[in-house]
């Protein structure tokens, strides 16, 4: 599962680099985003392009994960140290673990991190 979190002014390919970072799209089996990000026409395309399903993450959902990243700033918005941490590790599902924190794109519009759990 590989969680997202980004910028507004975010682009597909900020995504993919941001994916890449991670350690790109071998083994993956969704693509996770907090519910309000999710269906932004950046990511729909992203995941389109990749053939990949989406998991909405729900704010609760995010708050309740425990992130190697602790980002104030996010800790602030969010309720989250990393909320590309938060959406893999929620998206995975019971017993997620991170394989990869939270890694930013060039453009540090995009962060992704990757997770393993039950729905991996």
């Amino acid at each position: 599962m590989a969680g997202f979190g980004f910028r507004a002014a975010a682009t597909a390919a900020s995504l993919h680099d941001a994916l890449e970072q991670a350690g790109g799209v071998a083994g993956l089996t969704a693509l996770a985003a907090p519910v309000d990000k999710a269906s932004a026409p950046c990511f729909m395309a992203f995941a389109r392009a990749l053939a990949l399903p989406v998991v909405r993450v729900s704010q609760g959902a995010l708050a309740a994960q425990s992130t190697c990243t602790q980002a104030p700033r996010v800790q602030r918005a969010r309720g989250t140290g990393s909320v590309a941490e938060a959406a893999a590790l929620a998206g995975a599902g019971p017993g997620a673990r991170l394989k990869m924190p939270r890694q930013i794109s060039t453009d540090r519009m995009a962060a992704c991190a990757i997770a393993t759990g039950d729905r991996t």
